[in-house]
């Protein structure tokens, strides 16, 4: 099962942005006198009269000494959200940049990040606003902004804009070790098998899909049979697979055997104990496949059960079909085989079961 549609599992980073760039009414205060310095001027105040009247302002409060931290950040937000709001992303990343590289101690630093991240991701410069949000991440404390975790928001970015499947395992671990109220875990652990099956932890990808299906009816968009596929997975990691052949030619000269014979026992011993599906041409995959009280012998007894002598045309190299007939009820049985995907297990990894039954003529 290829992994795709990476999906991020809380608010999205421009929704929080949206929030986060809205424009003050008005600065309070009184504008110090004075004037800004030349090279400000000339580079970052830009546009009508009053914006740069406005941009005259702000910078004139930054530059007064009697500012705290926190008036500090206003008037910095202020000016960024400015060039934010006139599309003058260049500008908003290097005031930011100059920002946390002058004030490496600043408390707000990993917020004016994020706004130099977002400004990339409008410049379409994709891999560089991931490196500052996986920086933000690693290296700089999480902040709460208008209720929206700083953090958590990067992690939905990275998890959209990393290929990096390593990153992608740690990205999901933080948002549930860290986030788990705030998430929808049963995706977040269902991603996370994903990313460990792809990076060929497969032990870590069953303990991931076991957590996700105590999260039964969680929709992963995407993936319309994750919940059938996370359990598949988990049942036949813990089942003894003593029903699964080398190849199958082998397997096929078993269960036509047992046919000719005809035995019913030799038959069910050979039929897979996990995962085993009926159903009909018609029936959905999604479609709960699973028998609860399955007689073969009910079906056989009385009857001939014939079978063609090679396999249907539709078959390949990983799956095989068998047209039967002579069945009670619906004479017409196509026995399906499959080749057997398991990687964490050498041994078992490319054998073959029969994994299930299609009930009537193909369409």
């Amino acid at each position: 099962m290829k992994m795709k549609n990476k999906k991020r599992i809380t608010v999205k980073l421009p929704l929080f942005l949206t929030a986060c760039l809205g424009l003050f009414a008005a600065v309070c205060g009184k504008t110090p006198a004075g004037s800004v310095p030349a090279h400000i001027d000339s580079y970052y105040v830009i546009g009508s009269r009053e914006n740069r009247e406005q941009l005259r302002d702000l910078f004139m409060l930054l530059y007064n000494d009697n500012n705290n931290s926190e008036s500090t950040f206003t008037i910095v937000r202020e000016i960024a959200n400015n060039f934010a709001k006139n599309k003058e992303y260049s500008k908003l990343i290097h005031f930011l940049s100059e920002r946390t590289i002058n004030f490496p101690d600043d408390p707000y630093n990993s917020y004016y990040l994020l706004m130099i991240a977002y400004a990339y991701m409008q410049q379409d410069a994709l891999p560089v606003a991931a490196r500052y949000f996986d920086l933000i991440v690693k290296n700089y404390p999480d902040l709460i902004i208008n209720g929206e975790s700083i953090h958590l928001a990067c992690l939905n970015q990275l998890i959209d804009l990393s290929d990096n499947l390593e990153q992608q395992v740690w990205y999901y671990q933080e948002l549930i070790s860290r986030f788990s109220p705030r998430i929808d875990l049963g995706i977040a652990w269902f991603m996370l098998g994903q990313a460990y099956e792809h990076t060929g932890d497969w032990n870590s990808a069953i303990q991931a899909y076991t957590h996700y299906l105590l999260y039964a009816g969680t929709i992963i968009p995407g993936f319309p049979n994750a919940y059938d596929y996370a359990r598949q997975q988990v049942d036949f990691n813990n089942s003894l697979k003593d029903w699964t052949y080398e190849s199958l030619p082998a397997l096929l000269a078993a269960v036509q055997s047992a046919l000719d014979e005809p035995n019913a026992y030799r038959l069910r011993r050979i039929q897979a104990k996990v995962n085993f599906f009926t159903r009909s041409w018609g029936q959905i995959e999604t479609d709960d496949p699973r028998i609860a009280d399955f007689s073969l012998s009910e079906f056989m007894q009385g009857n001939r059960i014939r079978y063609a002598d090679r396999l249907d045309a539709s078959s390949n190299s990983t799956e095989a079909f068998l047209k039967t007939w002579g069945w009670a009820q619906i004479s017409t049985w196509y026995l399906y085989f499959r080749k057997i995907y398991f990687p964490s297990d050498p041994e078992i990894h490319g054998r073959w079961e029969w994994a299930g039954i299609y009930y009537g003529e193909k369409f």
